[in-house]
């Protein structure tokens, strides 16, 4: 009888948190790993200098060409060396396969990249546990880490080490729900 209480007071306890990452408000997500993480990121700083830090478009980083959409913030791409990689955009979150608002995040993020040469730039991490590049990307001038956040199809996901545009994220994220943007419309 014991094992059936401890059973069921671990199940309630799943189920509470469950819930209370899928009503959070970004800004409430906005916690190192807070929030039901489904990103991948493993919180492990690789060593050497810290990549770039992105201001704009014009920082330095690595070309590739977009090749495949995955969701609303991963992409496949083909490096200017000829290997294939998975990216991963550094701190925000889209919705999941299954989940709603996954189809209009990931139309919006093909629009944006689809086919497209982009410019990764790193943060502090070079890689994510499912092995994928954790990059801000860019298309020209567009921030597309950001504009995703800014039109409301992805909400702001602060893993540190990389944080470098943490704030930006969740200001951006604001502004969207205010205006009713994207998920916030709906």
């Amino acid at each position: 009888m014991r094992k059936n209480n401890i059973a069921v007071l671990l199940l309630v306890l799943l189920v509470g948190m469950a819930l209370g990452a899928y009503f959070s408000t970004p800004a409430e997500r906005n916690v190192a790993g807070g929030g039901g993480d489904r990103s991948g990121y493993s919180g492990t700083v690789h060593k050497g200098t810290p990549g770039d830090r992105p201001g704009t478009s014009e920082a330095s980083g690595e070309h590739a060409r977009v090749i495949r959409v995955i969701d609303g913030d991963t992409i496949e791409v083909l490096m200017e060396d000829g290997r294939t990689e998975k990216v991963r955009y550094i701190g925000v979150d889209t919705p999941e396969r299954g989940r709603p608002f996954y189809h209009e995040a990931t139309d919006f993020n093909r629009k944006l990249v689809g086919g497209r040469e982009v410019v990764l730039v790193r943060d502090v991490s070079e890689r994510d546990r499912y092995g994928r590049l954790l990059r801000y990307v860019y298309v020209g001038d567009v921030f597309v880490n950001a504009e995703l956040v800014r039109e409301g199809y992805a909400m702001p996901l602060t893993i540190p080490p990389d944080v470098s545009k943490a704030d930006e994220f969740v200001r951006l994220a604001r502004e969207a729900r205010e205006a009713g943007r994207g998920l916030w419309g709906r």
